[in-house]
C-alpha cells in the first residue's frame, strides 16, 4: 500500500502511523525488531545528517534490505530535507517519502519553495511533507516556536497539494523541562480544515495520554527521534562500565533491545493498544 493510502486509512480509524529516525545498523534492527514483533508498519526516517553519515545509497540499501529481511509494511522517509538538491537525490534514490522544511521562510517562500518539491516528487510517485508553523529545533529555547494559523494551513495545502503536514501545536525536538502542552483543540481547527495527513514532530517525551488525544483530534504520522538515539547510547554507556569487553558484536545486542523495547512502547500508544 502506498503511503498516502495507509495514512488516510489510519487516520480514518484514529489511528496513527510511528515514524522512526534511524542512525545505524543496531538502532535500525531495533525499530524493526519492535515492529515485527507486534506486526506493526513503520516509517524508517533519515536526516541529512544520517544521510552524510552513513552514505546515501548505504542508508537506503539498510532500510529496504531490513524491511524485507524483517518482514515489515514500512516506507523510507527523508526528514527535515533542507534543500532542492539533497531531496532531488533522495528522490532519485528511490525514497517514497520527502520533508521540505520550509518553516523558517516566509509564508510565501515557503509555498513558493513546497510547489516546486510536489511538482518534482509527482515524477516518482513519492509523498511529500511540508512543515508550517515552526517546531523548535534541537538547541534552540521551547519557547523559539510558532503555533500553525488554521487559516494559513487552509491556504498552504490548497496551494501546494500537499500530502501532509507537520504543524506547531506545542512540541519541539529534543526533550522538554517540563511537560508539553499540547494544544488540541487547535490540532481540531486545523484538522476540521484541511485536507492534508496531519504530522507531529517532537513527540520525544510527550506523555501517551496527550499522543493519543492528539491521533484522535487528526494526527496521524508520530515521528520519533530523540529518545531512539538516547535510549540506545544510555544502555551502551552502561553496558560498557561494565565489561571489557571489545567484541561490539556482543556489546551492541543490549542497546538494540533498548531500542526495541522503547519502539514497542510507542508503537501500542499511536494503534490505540494500551
Amino acid at each position: 500500500m502506498q503511503l498516502k493510502e495507509k495514512l488516510h486509512l489510519l487516520t480514518s480509524q484514529k489511528k496513527g502511523l510511528l515514524a522512526t529516525n534511524f542512525y545505524n545498523l543496531e538502532t535500525l534492527h531495533g525499530i524493526l525488531k519492535a515492529a515485527a514483533a507486534l506486526q506493526q508498519p513503520i516509517i524508517l526516517q533519515l536526516t541529512k545528517s544520517s544521510i552524510e553519515y552513513m552514505g546515501l545509497k548505504t542508508a537506503v540499501n539498510l532500510a529496504r534490505t531490513g524491511l524485507k529481511e524483517y518482514d515489515v509494511e514500512g516506507w523510507l522517509h527523508l526528514d527535515h530535507g533542507d534543500s532542492i538538491t539533497l531531496i532531488q537525490d533522495c528522490l532519485e534514490a528511490g525514497f517514497d517519502s520527502v520533508m521540505i522544511d520550509g518553516s523558517e521562510l516566509s509564508f510565501e517562500e515557503n509555498i513558493r519553495l513546497t510547489k516546486e518539491i510536489v511538482k518534482r516528487a509527482i515524477d516518482y510517485g513519492a509523498h511529500v511533507e511540508a512543515e508550517l508553523g515552526y517546531v523548535a529545533k534541537l538547541g534552540q529555547s521551547h519557547t523559539h516556536q510558532k503555533f500553525t494559523n488554521v487559516e494559513q494551513a487552509k491556504i498552504f495545502v490548497h496551494e501546494t497539494n500537499i500530502d501532509a503536514l507537520a504543524i506547531g501545536i506545542g512540541t519541539a525536538h529534543g526533550f522538554y523541562r517540563e511537560e508539553p502542552n499540547l494544544q488540541l483543540e487547535l490540532l481540531s481547527q486545523i484538522h476540521a480544515n484541511t485536507t492534508a495527513t496531519l504530522v507531529l514532530h517532537g513527540s520525544s517525551g510527550v506523555p501517551a495520554n496527550q499522543l493519543k488525544e492528539a491521533i484522535a483530534r487528526g494526527i496521524c504520522k508520530i515521528n520519533l527521534a530523540t529518545e531512539i538515539k538516547n535510549i540506545f547510547m544510555k544502555k551502551l554507556q552502561v553496558v560498557l562500565k561494565e565489561t571489557n569487553e571489545i567484541d561490539l558484536r556482543k556489546v551492541f545486542p543490549e542497546a538494540v533491545d533498548a531500542v526495541a523495547e522503547l519502539v514497542k512502547e510507542k508503537l501500542r500508544v499511536v494503534a490505540n493498544e494500551n
